[in-house]
């Protein structure tokens, strides 16, 4: 994996990081709006793309989104990425 997408930072510093407290990071977790991976004994890890997605997420209440509309947000930007990714652009 590459180290973008690899979970190293713990929840209490991925929180500081995008200036949250931890029971946020807890309940977007619940919501389905982000999945850090867990090591063996439970610890969550966050990876770079995880803080880009708090970062996207506290933007979006930030405009006054709920959590419903910030997962749906976050699912059609992905959505529009992979699009992207696969449009070949003309020669």
């Amino acid at each position: 994996m590459s180290g973008r997408g690899r979970g190293v930072f713990a929840i209490s510093v991925a929180a500081d990081m995008v200036r949250m407290e931890v029971q946020n990071l807890r309940v977007y977790e619940r919501r389905g709006l982000l999945t850090p991976e867990r090591t063996g004994g439970g610890t969550r890890l966050y990876s770079e793309a995880d803080i880009e997605v708090l970062h996207r997420i506290r933007q979006l209440l930030a405009e006054g989104l709920n959590l419903a509309g910030i997962a749906r947000v976050l699912v059609l930007e992905e959505e529009v990425r992979r699009l992207r990714e696969g449009v070949v652009p003309p020669d």
